[in-house]
């Protein structure tokens, strides 16, 4: 389909992290586009990815860790996160941190690093 409502996609929760769900928003032929909602609180564990990251901010705050570097990011914010590279985030706002991830379209292996952030 090539026009669709968020609200048509179902959010599914992230497994490895708190209160983070996720929807696939599309699935192209060389990308897919994944939108990640984290309630207050909310985050996930050290990991690493085989495919690379490209994020934007849409909405909240949240402390992010890149190749352990610590940011704290907001909506208008872009992020990248290269391919193999150990990454973490926590919601420190008082509503949700929501963000557009696009990501190549090819199989992605996840690894938690360490439990918590």
């Amino acid at each position: 389909m090539p026009v669709k409502h968020t609200r048509d996609v179902p959010a599914q929760p992230v497994k490895a992290g708190d209160f983070t769900s996720i929807q696939v928003l599309l699935q192209g032929p060389n990308f897919a586009m994944r939108r990640f909602v984290m309630e207050p609180g909310g985050g996930m564990p050290n990991h690493t990815n085989t495919v690379e990251h490209e994020q934007f901010v849409l909405r909240g705050r949240a402390r992010i860790s890149i190749d352990g570097e610590e940011f704290e990011v907001q909506a208008g914010d872009v992020v990248f996160i290269p391919e193999g590279v150990p990454h973490w985030y926590q919601n420190v706002g008082k509503e949700n941190f929501e963000f557009l991830c696009m990501i190549p379209n090819k199989a992605d292996e996840i690894k938690v690093v360490e439990k918590g952030c």
